[in-house]
C-alpha cells in the first residue's frame, strides 16, 4: 500500500520520473547497479534488510529522502546526510516540500541555478517550463488555473491553492478567491483592483492590507 501511495505521488509530480520500485533492500541494491538515479525515496522499515543497512551497502549514494512511521530514526537518518525525513502518513504538501529541497540540491550540484527560477506544469498532455519571474498573475477557473505570463497564457489542471504551494517565491499572494498576483508586476492598485499593464484584476477589500504589507517587503 505504501509503495502505491509513494508511486502515485512521484508520478503526479512534474519534476520527477519514476525509474523503479523495489519491495526490499536486496532487490533495490541489485537494481540500482544497472541505473543512474538522482533520488531514492527509502522506507526504513523494509523486509530482509532495513533502510540503514541498505544505505551502508551503496557505493555511490544519490540523494535520499527517508520515509518512516516512527520518529525514532530521525537523528540517525541525518547522520547519513539525507535530504529530508518524511513521517507516515505522507501529506502532499510535506512531500512537495521535500522534493523542492531535493530539486534545489540537484540544480545547485549541476550548476543550473535554484528552483526559484522555474517550475514545470502539465498542460495539453505536455510538461511546460514556466519561468517564475515571468508570471504576472494566476486566475482560478474551476478545476483549472490560468497562468498569465510575459509570453502568453497557460491552462493547467490544478487548484489555485495547490499551485501557489508549488511556487517557492513569497512575491505571489492571493488578492481574491479567483486571483493571485506577482506583487512585483503591479503598476497601480486601489481598494478593489490591481493593475498590471493594461489589465485590471479584481481584489477583495479584505486583502488590501495584505497586499500593502507584501509591497512594503519587496
Amino acid at each position: 500500500m505504501q509503495l502505491k501511495v509513494i508511486s502515485k505521488l512521484v508520478n503526479n509530480h512534474p519534476n520527477l520520473t519514476l525509474e523503479a520500485v523495489y519491495e526490499n533492500g536486496v532487490a533495490a541494491r541489485e537494481g540500482l547497479q544497472k541505473k543512474e538515479i538522482d533520488l531514492i525515496l527509502l522506507d526504513i522499515e523494509m523486509p530482509v534488510i532495513d533502510g540503514f543497512d541498505f544505505l551502508d551497502t551503496l557505493e555511490h549514494r544519490p540523494q535520499i529522502i527517508i520515509i518512516s512511521g516512527k520518529s525514532d530514526y530521525a537523528l540517525r537518518a541525518f547522520d547519513y546526510d539525507v535530504t529530508d525525513y518524511l513521517h507516515k502518513p505522507i501529506l502532499l504538501q510535506r512531500f512537495n516540500t521535500a522534493i523542492q529541497r531535493a530539486l534545489a540540491n540537484h540544480l545547485h550540484s549541476v550548476g543550473e541555478g535554484t528552483p526559484q527560477d522555474f517550475i514545470f506544469v502539465n498542460s495539453n498532455l505536455q510538461k511546460r517550463k514556466v519561468v517564475i519571474d515571468q508570471i504576472k498573475w494566476i486566475e482560478a477557473l474551476g478545476d483549472y488555473v490560468k497562468i498569465i505570463t510575459s509570453n502568453g497564457k497557460i491552462l493547467v489542471l490544478t487548484t489555485m491553492k495547490a499551485f501557489l504551494e508549488r511556487l517557492p517565491n513569497p512575491k505571489f499572494i492571493r488578492i481574491h478567491k479567483s486571483y493571485a498576483v506577482n506583487v512585483e508586476k503591479i503598476d497601480k492598485f486601489s481598494s478593489t483592483y490591481v493593475e498590471i499593464g493594461d489589465e485590471k484584476i479584481p481584489m477583495s477589500r479584505l486583502r488590501k492590507s495584505e497586499l500593502e504589507k507584501a509591497l512594503a517587503e519587496i
